[in-house]
Formats: C-alpha cells, structure tokens, sequence
C-alpha cells in the first residue's frame, strides 16, 4: 500500500480511502441534481413572488372593489382570504342608496354562516332573516355612509355571496378561502 490516501482501483472513477469509503463525485447524479435545482428554483420564486403580491391573501391581487352601476353603492373585500384570519368587508353608499333615511343593505347567507361575519359597524337599528340572507336597516348619515362587516372564515374554498341595497341590482360576488 502506497502513503496517498486516496486510490482509485482500476475501472471505477470514484476515488476511495483505503479502498472502501468513496470520498469523490458522482458527476451523473450531480448534473441530474443541478438539473432538478435549475426547474425547482424558478418554481419556488413564482410562488414568494406570487405570495407578495397577495395571491394567498392580503395583498393587492386579493383585493377587490366592485361597485353598482349608478355608484350607490361600493364593496371593498378581500377575494382571497385565509381560514381562521380575520378580514373586512367595507360598503360604501352615496346619496342614491338612502331611501326614506335608511340604508337597507341584503346580505346572503354565505356571508354569516361560511365567511363567519363576526362584527358589524355601524350597529342596525333594524335586521330581518328571510329570503336566503339577512336584511340590515342602517340611518343615513351624511354620504358617503359606511358600513363594515368583520369576517372570519372557517373553512376553506370558494364561498358566492350575494349583496344588495334597496333599489340597487343585486352584486354576486366570491372569496376563495385557503386553508
């Protein structure tokens, strides 16, 4: 036995110590590693990208806006949240919405039961279950009126809400929910 640490025996390319531990490359595995690293590493960047950018909640792709054709009334929600993570779901009304001094604003089921509506502000003065949803009455302060909706959602998956101020076409709606 010669004093060099490493040999190589004849007919395998892998240097070994004291012809039993390989201590050199295997240069097929390592180009077929590189090769997974150089499809993973893009992969793994679209989605960092794709979160900051609010593609699983809170962020500018999971904000919405939609609003009635004669701008009386403006929602602002988030159309993808996350379970269990409170949200707000934001109406605002201008003048065209007030009828005999009242907002009265109808909310779908979906809207209290999956998306958990946990809060409301300003408080009703009046509300009314019927119709697949609740009915609120609100008093018309000075426009634009506001009105919040606290949300909690506890289970994953698209949710359709519908939502609807007296006079106003109905608005349909959906939130994905991500676990």
């Amino acid at each position: 036995m010669s004093n060099i640490p490493f040999e190589t025996e004849i007919g395998d390319s892998v240097p070994k110590v004291e012809h039993d531990v390989a201590v050199g490359e295997d240069l097929e595995f390592q180009r077929k590693w590189w090769r997974f690293e150089r499809i993973v590493w893009p992969i793994l960047l679209a989605i960092v990208v794709i979160d900051i950018l609010g593609g699983f909640g809170r962020g500018w792709i999971a904000n919405a806006k939609k609003t009635t054709p004669d701008k009386a009334m403006t929602l602002d929600y988030e159309r993808i949240e996350r379970a269990s993570t409170p949200s707000v779901m934001t109406f605002q009304f201008s003048d065209a919405a007030v009828h005999n001094g009242r907002i009265i604003l109808y909310m779908s089921d979906s809207v209290v039961k999956p998306l958990g509506a946990t809060r409301i502000a300003p408080q009703p003065i009046m509300s009314s279950i019927g119709n697949g949803g609740i009915t609120y009455v609100f008093p018309a302060g000075p426009a634009p009126a506001m009105v919040q909706i606290q949300l909690e959602p506890s289970f994953p998956g698209p949710h359709k809400f519908t939502v609807r101020a007296e006079g106003e076409p109905p608005m349909d709606a959906t939130v994905f929910v991500m676990p």
